[in-house]
């Protein structure tokens, strides 16, 4: 029953729906006016030669941040309604007869849910617009692993939200940490400005950044077609400079993350905040 309240909650609240997808319109609106051009400007100078190609493989790019970006700012909507209840109605659900880690499991799944709802809707209006643009139509393997990122995305995001709001006492503070955060989420996962364009050590801030992989994860699954198909008359070390530069992979010293790499980061992390956010609850007793 809590979890459908906070659902609820959530999509009843047009105002806090929208917030919480103001990161994507930003994303959305630059690209239309000047990102989507810069960026297939950079390809068409790298491979030498026009495609129609080239405009749905650097929207796909764009895209995958965009859902990855969904995946992290719904469940922060999600999660200031627990932040609410702390504030306003703490008591009242401490007092009956639920007990308090039902509570807890309540707000985690609550928001996890809104986050897979918003994150999925997401990925299949950026897929109808891919496939309306001249798009592939993604198979059934590509399928199964773009909702498999779309899960793992959500329950790192989610478990990174909740470990935040845990510090969080009023609703005007976890707006303000969210504004900040939906602000910088778009730099942090290379979104606004391409990787190989930044300081070399903002890059690392970047790559070990957890929710950047889940980006990377949707990068490689929507826009690799596309990308081994033009740059197949040019050199290998050609397609890996620009994968690398775009941040579909992330290179560690002599090591190229993968898929499944990625894959292990976002679990990993999932893991440790969740058990980061249980020892600071009974310490503190919340």
């Amino acid at each position: 029953m809590l979890i459908k309240r906070i659902i609820l909650m959530f999509f009843r609240d047009k105002a806090n729906v929208f917030f919480s997808l103001l990161a994507v319109f930003i994303i959305i609106g630059l690209y239309v006016l000047f990102l989507g051009d810069l960026m297939v400007q950079a390809l068409q100078g790298t491979l030498g030669f026009e495609s129609e190609k080239i405009s749905v493989t650097m929207m796909s790019i764009t895209l995958g941040g965009m859902v990855a970006v969904t995946s992290v700012t719904s469940c922060m909507g999600t999660m200031g309604i627990s932040v609410n209840d702390k504030e306003i109605s703490a008591k009242d659900f401490l007092t009956s007869p639920c007990p308090r880690g039902k509570i807890t499991m309540g707000y985690i799944f609550g928001s996890a849910s809104a986050g897979l709802i918003m994150t999925t809707v997401a990925l299949i209006l950026c897929l109808v617009y891919i496939i309306l643009n001249g798009g592939n139509i993604p198979d059934l393997y590509t399928s199964v692993r773009l909702m498999l990122t779309v899960v793992l995305s959500v329950l790192c995001g989610n478990s990174m939200v909740y470990f935040l709001s845990i510090f969080v006492k009023s609703e005007n503070a976890f707006s303000a940490v969210s504004t900040v955060i939906g602000t910088l989420i778009g730099f942090l996962m290379g979104i606004y400005i391409p990787l190989g364009q930044m300081p070399e050590g903002v890059q690392w801030v970047i790559k070990c950044f957890p929710m950047s992989h889940a980006a990377s994860m949707f990068r490689q699954l929507l826009a690799d077609n596309n990308l081994t198909e033009l740059f197949a008359p040019a050199p290998p070390e050609a397609l890996e400079g620009f994968r690398e530069i775009f941040g579909v992979v992330f290179n560690y010293g002599s090591f190229t993350s993968s898929f499944w790499f990625s894959a292990l980061v976002l679990v990993f992390t999932t893991i440790v905040f969740f058990t980061m956010s249980l020892i600071v609850m009974r310490v503190r007793k919340l």
